[in-house]
């Protein structure tokens, strides 16, 4: 069972980010056939965050949420945009994951804002971020802001990002089966691009 993490970092209830995460969640979801996801709302963890880097040590919901994204085969991550970027409370959360963490991960980045002007965040903020961060970074992300959402275009995005998310999740190999190390590595990736013929494949498969 492939397990799927959304990491939404929206601050009000309910909220535009937390809305957006749930339609790329299920929109994955869909494609990947079989999968469990594990919803990480960063609001509810705002005060155990704080107290994380004050003293080095997550509570109990925060360590369990660091652990499902250790454990994960694919994330998804959800920002609003404040002053032209992610917001603090989505950077502190990745802030305090260990180095490695998310070596090799897949993950689909998607972001909110009131207006389209925002739109380069992905570009700009959130893929250089996760670059660092040793992830792999799915082609399409998705912006959303106010008036998206009653567009069907927004549905297209989801649904390709969805897919390119499955298609680096979605398929186990026979080594990995036997207890090889589930994930490429972006230097696995360089070094040896998977065929875009092999990822429609994957993807028409899930």
């Amino acid at each position: 069972m492939t397990r799927l993490v959304v990491v939404s970092a929206g601050l009000s209830n309910p909220s535009s980010t937390r809305l957006l995460a749930d339609r790329l969640a299920a929109a994955t979801s869909e494609a990947l056939a079989e999968a469990t996801v594990t919803q990480v709302e960063l609001r509810d963890l705002a005060h155990q965050l704080t107290d994380h880097l004050l003293t080095g040590f997550p509570g109990p919901e925060l360590a369990a949420a660091i652990a499902a994204v250790r454990d994960a085969d694919g994330l998804v991550v959800v920002t609003p945009v404040f002053s032209a970027s992610y917001s603090g409370l989505f950077k502190t959360f990745f802030d305090v994951l260990e180095p490695g963490t998310l070596d090799g991960t897949p993950v689909l980045v998607a972001a909110t804002a009131g207006t389209a002007r925002h739109s380069l965040v992905l570009e700009h903020a959130l893929r250089p971020l996760f670059a660092y961060l040793r992830a792999v970074v799915v082609p399409t992300g998705v912006f959303a802001a106010t008036e998206d959402f009653a567009s069907p275009d927004l549905e297209q995005r989801i649904t390709r990002a969805a897919g390119e998310l499955a298609a680096l999740v979605g398929k186990v190999s026979p080594a990995d089966a036997a207890g090889s190390p589930l994930r490429r590595t972006v230097d696995d990736e360089l070094a040896e691009p998977t065929p875009f013929e092999e990822l429609l494949r994957r993807a028409s498969a899930g």
